[in-house]
């Protein structure tokens, strides 16, 4: 009886004024229907469904082709067939047949030169700092307290903002940020961009063996500092990189930069084959360090820590055996026609004169919307057929029979049933088995887990990124794919949805392909730490 409490509603009905003229009412008990979304038959009635509708044209067409060729060959004898076989083949002079090879293989050829040129992610490195740069969140409120530069509402704001942000104990700031003086100094910035970028791309070419002159295309993002010469320029003096190198370096275009440099490096390397490319993303911290009192500007100081990532790209067919995936698709989305996403994450003065990035109330929903357009530009793409025919379908439902629902809500004052056609977000689960979501802040994330309906396991990269090196701008979404190597938990052929964030407003997506399966590398800035997680996530 307990089981079924949950199914029964009660319902008070007025029946009007007695003969006496008092209110009567009875009490009406229904039996509700059991809540089919949650049924384990409806589970594999919707997996029947998507292996039909995947495999639907093989079901269609192979038993019509069985019974096609049963009813031409079974009516022959052996001696028959062959007949019939020779006939068909010796019908044709040399010339004919000779003409037809090289019609075959001049179209087949045209068909490989031009599809794009494949591209293959050979490997990857992600800078771990020294632990002499490692800080609690109490040692992290006694470098700004120790700094001068806060009043106690100030400290007071970072020290609530880092106990809800989801950031944990072993993140990593530059000890410039507890001085008196002033850090945002060419100096501090190429000091500590020399530190993250070299320390990357060192761990690059040695897990690589290959050299910097061999590399062709260089991309550098870096969104907040960018020195003269260039970050780029700084990489190619220290490395001695060749002199016909192509280089660029992105400027000021927030924490997805890293999927806008990964997407110039594809088209670089698509037109110059046999080629190498370097993406390095990073953002400079103290740099970046706001001093003041306006409290959406000492927002980002609670979250930036240390970080960058350096990929090696190839366009060789020879390396498919060498690389670790290769890239399937890039989606990017710009909102920065809207006036409120574009001073959504803003760069200005406060009223003391002091730089920092000012964010916005807003940033949730401008951040919604973005996804929105990116997921559906997307969702052709990956998502299978089923999946397409399901959204397909929930949006002419709605749209034939939405409002008609409504204005019958309206006059029934039923607010149940004004709920009834929900728009049906697609299960990307179907398409991806790996998930590297920006991790922005604790916030961001549980509205993305909430909006694409993804599960714990599906967001424990992310969550366990942002405990462990906290928001490392464009390279957060390359320690969480570091953190999936580290667990061991790519396999040959999955599918891996890198997603990010950054001012503009931009949401940007990288979709990549395992080519095989990644076994726990030697180098990894999650070693010595992966097997605390996901349980330290709760701490």
């Amino acid at each position: 009886m307990a089981r079924e409490e949950h199914l029964l509603s009660m319902e008070i009905v007025n029946r009007g004024i007695s003969d006496e003229g008092s209110q009567t009412f009875s009490v009406r008990v229904r039996r509700r229907l059991p809540d089919f979304l949650q049924s384990v038959n409806l589970k594999y009635v919707k997996l029947g469904y998507h292996y039909l509708i995947k495999h639907g044209i093989y079901l269609a067409i192979l038993p019509v082709l069985v019974l096609v060729f049963s009813a031409e060959v079974g009516s022959l004898s052996r001696e028959e067939l062959w007949r019939k076989v020779w006939d068909s083949t010796t019908g044709y002079d040399l010339a004919t047949v000779l003409s037809f090879v090289a019609l075959f293989v001049f179209t087949i050829s045209l068909y490989i030169m031009s599809k794009p040129r494949p591209i293959y992610l050979l490997d990857f490195a992600c800078y771990k700092p020294n632990d002499d740069l490692k800080v609690t969140k109490e040692q992290f409120i006694e470098l700004a307290r120790n700094s001068g530069k806060f009043d106690v509402s100030g400290l007071e704001f970072q020290k609530r903002i880092l106990k809800s942000s989801g950031i944990g104990d072993e993140t990593y700031v530059p000890k410039s940020i507890g001085s008196s003086e002033n850090t945002a100094t060419m100096k501090e910035g190429r000091f500590e961009a020399s530190t993250v970028m070299f320390g990357a791309l060192d761990e690059l070419f040695e897990k690589t063996k290959i050299r910097p002159k061999d590399v062709g295309v260089l991309v550098v993002n870096c969104s907040i500092f960018n020195p003269t010469p260039s970050l780029s320029a700084m990489i190619i003096n220290h490395y001695k990189m060749r002199g016909n190198i192509l280089s660029f370096n992105l400027g000021g275009m927030g924490c997805s930069a890293g999927i806008i440099a990964l997407d110039l490096a594809r088209d670089m390397l698509q037109a110059n084959p046999n080629n190498y490319a370097i993406v390095v993303s990073g953002e400079m911290v103290a740099y970046n360090w706001y001093p003041g009192k306006e409290r959406s500007m000492l927002i980002p100081n609670c979250f930036f820590r240390m970080g960058c990532s350096a990929l090696l790209l190839s366009n060789r067919r020879r390396d498919y055996h060498r690389a670790k995936y290769s890239l399937e698709h890039i989606v990017r989305t710009h909102k920065a026609s809207n006036d409120r996403a574009f001073r959504c994450i803003y760069q200005e003065e406060d009223s003391q004169r002091y730089k920092g990035l000012k964010i916005s109330k807003d940033l949730v929903e401008v951040g919604g919307d973005a996804l929105k357009t990116n997921i559906t530009t997307l969702g052709p793409l990956v998502l299978p057929l089923s999946e397409q025919l399901f959204f397909f379908g929930n949006l002419v439902w709605r749209n034939l029979f939405g409002n008609k629902n409504a204005k019958t809500n309206n006059n029934n004052n039923n607010s149940q049933q004004a709920n009834s056609i929900k728009p049906y977000i697609p299960d990307y689960k179907l398409a991806f088995e790996h998930f590297c979501v920006y991790a922005a802040s604790k916030t961001v994330l549980d509205e993305l887990q909430r909006n694409l309906e993804l599960s714990e396991e599906n967001m424990e990269a992310s969550r366990a990124t942002l405990h462990r090196f906290g928001n490392t701008s464009s390279s957060s979404i390359w320690y969480e794919l570091a953190y999936l190597e580290a667990k061991e938990k790519i396999r040959r052929g999955d599918r891996v949805w890198q997603i990010a964030f950054g001012s503009g407003f931009k949401c940007n997506s990288a979709v990549w392909k395992a080519i095989r399966r990644v076994k726990k590398p030697s180098t990894n800035p999650w070693l010595g730490c992966v097997d605390r997680y996901p349980e330290s996530l709760t701490q």
